[in-house]
């Protein structure tokens, strides 16, 4: 598939409604994603066009999408690689983003496009999450597994910009990740852990980046009618529900450790996010639970918002949808990375649903 100006949007929206509350802010995807447009348009490739033993290079961006001064330009996503292929000299044949969200269904397209590597159509995670490991199919049980890891990013007019390359265990560099996030006052451009691609067909979101522009389209058709038929056309392409429509009575949101972490209620619904819309509950009843899709939109406007985007007094639609109507990575079974939502939300999450 080409990548054109009108995917693009497509694939901002479509990916903004998948991050399910995270996976980082349209505008900075439109930017990239423009950026890579003015360097040719770059093809999405199905990961089946690469051999086995070809090696797949992972491009995320870790951080609190709310942190005020969070920075990272479009050279720093290109510098990552770069970095990566000076130090390790690996023959990279493809690259696949993180996950689906406003920015990171991006991630990729830019890299793609100026140094000229396949882009490939299976992200780690067809949502968005919150955690490295989340991100990383699988590979933290994996004992012999050694992590690279290369991140830059920071405002250099604040003196807040770092860049370097990790090597290590895939918990402790996940981990030392977050905390150059924290150094750089909330965000830094990430490229790492190479596999080959049996394991990405394997454990990846196969078709995660084309479910997230056929869901912009049916969005954006919706549109053409009403704001509500667009939002209805989403819940319809996803199988979701409707949960509450109404105005956010209560917002607490604090950005701690390189993440953002809170909660809404609407209309006695109470929403929890850990970047990511984490559980919908009302009267003690779960309504839904990550890894299903929680998302909230814009009653005025029709259009998607993030946990980081959404504000007290604001009207919403918020709608859920099961984890069995998206497209997800191994990982969101693994229950020992479920349990660290548990630890931060102290929420049941692991066999709930």
């Amino acid at each position: 598939m080409k990548l054109t100006k009108e995917i693009l949007e497509y694939a901002l929206i479509g990916g903004t409604i998948l991050g399910g509350g995270g996976g980082g802010a349209k505008e900075s995807g439109r930017e990239m994603g423009e950026y890579a447009l003015q360097h040719g348009f770059p093809n999405l490739i199905s990961i089946d066009e690469l051999h086995d033993d070809a090696i797949v290079l992972n491009v995320s961006a870790v951080g609190a999408p709310a942190a005020p001064l969070k920075y990272a330009d479009n050279d720093d996503y290109i510098n990552t690689v770069k970095i990566f292929i000076d130090k390790l000299g690996l023959d990279i044949q493809g690259i696949i983003t993180n996950e689906n969200g406003g920015c990171a269904t991006i991630n990729g397209w830019l890299q793609s496009s100026v140094l000229k590597i396949p882009l490939i159509d299976a992200p780690c995670n067809g949502r968005a999450h919150p955690t490295g490991l989340m991100g990383s199919l699988g590979l933290h049980r994996d004992k012999t597994y050694k992590s690279y890891q290369a991140v830059s990013g920071g405002n250099p007019e604040l003196d807040n910009h770092i860049e370097g390359f990790l090597e290590g265990s895939l918990n402790k560099t996940a981990g030392l990740v977050r905390q150059c996030a924290v150094a750089a006052e909330g965000l830094v451009a990430v490229a790492r852990n190479p596999v080959k691609a049996s394991v990405v067909k394997e454990n990846a979101a196969i078709g995660g980046i084309s479910h997230a522009i056929d869901l912009g389209r049916e969005f954006y058709l919706g549109l053409e009618i009403s704001k509500d038929k667009a939002i209805n056309n989403v819940v319809e392409f996803l199988n979701g529900d409707v949960v509450s429509e109404g105005t956010i009575e209560i917002l607490e949101l604090e950005t701690t450790g390189g993440f953002d972490v809170g909660k809404l209620i609407v209309n006695g619904y109470e929403v929890t996010f850990w970047n990511e819309y984490m559980t919908i509950e009302k009267e003690n009843n779960r309504i839904a639970t990550f890894p299903d899709l929680i998302m909230t939109f814009d009653k005025n406007t029709g259009m998607p918002v993030t946990s980081a985007e959404i504000r007290e007094g604001q009207e919403i639609v918020l709608i859920k949808t099961s984890k069995e109507n998206l497209k997800l990575s191994i990982t969101m079974t693994q229950e020992e990375l479920l349990k660290d939502i548990e630890d931060i939300l102290n929420k049941k999450i692991i066999g709930v649903n």
